[in-house]
């Protein structure tokens, strides 16, 4: 199933995709794509519920992050094989984890702000992970239990911020904007093979990332209980699985987003997001 949450920015409310790629009301049956309410088995009752009477939403409803209240926005660095490659670094040993602020998170056609000063903005479309049921030391085979399901994000970045001052890299990641998520949430019973599916990206006519999450060094099993053994994973966290090669850090010359670009980008099984960049 995929699920949805639609309308004005903090006053979003959930829904699903119907057989006709229409959006649904679901604020009957459930109060938000949040918390408890992402628990896998409930997700799977509200698979079941008959959805033509369910009302119809306008087509031109804003769409919004299909998460809510998300309290953990966990990141995977350097998790691509090639990605590595391109910027030549070699391949870690256990997973690169970095934090990125929830406030950062934005709806997957909203514009997004290049910020006041920035020389560095860049993009990183990633594969993400969302909790729906508390992991705490799970194994790799039972990550899958934990799951609620899968959307796209994208880790955008300001590398002058992130690599050429002091301290983490959380400062880098971290501006309102720089973590549009979306479209759906798409259930893993939804994917035949959540490390098989091609990954790409777009800025203006150019097409920049152009990959496979086949690629990928930890599997989402692996960083699933990779995580959950270092920190407690509560339903509505989000973990952003890392990215395949084409960042602009990575091309020669070095390539950066502007003001008044277009950003697409989509994974296979999980829609596409498509923002205009502003400021600057």
């Amino acid at each position: 199933m995929k699920f949805v949450r639609f309308g004005a920015v903090g006053s979003e409310k959930p829904g699903l995709i119907d057989s006709d790629g229409r959006v649904r009301d679901l604020s009957d049956k459930i109060g938000d794509f949040a918390g408890a309410a992402l628990d896998p088995d409930r997700l799977a009752r509200l698979a079941m519920i008959d959805q033509e009477p369910l009302p119809s939403v306008d087509k031109d409803v804003r769409i919004g992050a299909p998460v809510g209240d998300i309290r953990q926005l966990v990141c995977v660095g350097l998790n691509y094989s090639d990605h590595a490659a391109e910027l030549d670094m070699p391949s870690p040993s256990e997973p690169v984890l970095f934090m990125k602020s929830p406030y950062s998170i934005t709806g997957p056609f909203d514009d997004i702000a290049i910020p006041k000063g920035s020389v560095k903005t860049d993009w990183e479309v990633e594969l993400a992970i969302v909790i729906g049921r508390q992991a705490e030391n799970v194994s790799r085979a039972a990550a899958i239990n934990h799951i609620a399901g899968f959307t796209i994000i994208n880790d955008i970045s300001e590398r002058a911020w992130q690599l050429e001052g002091t301290g983490q890299w959380t400062k880098g990641k971290s501006h309102k904007g720089f973590a549009p998520l979306g479209p759906w949430l798409v259930t893993p019973d939804e994917i035949s093979d959540v490390h098989g599916l091609k990954i790409w990206l777009d800025v203006g006519n150019d097409r920049m990332q152009d990959g496979t999450t086949k690629t990928m060094i930890f599997d989402v099993g692996h960083l699933v209980a990779f995580i959950s053994a270092h920190m407690t994973l509560m339903p509505g966290d989000v973990i952003a699985t890392g990215t395949p090669p084409g960042v602009g850090s990575g091309k020669k010359p070095q390539r950066f987003l502007k003001p008044d670009e277009k950003l697409r980008f989509g994974i296979e099984s999980l829609g596409e997001q498509l923002h205009t960049m502003t400021g600057g």
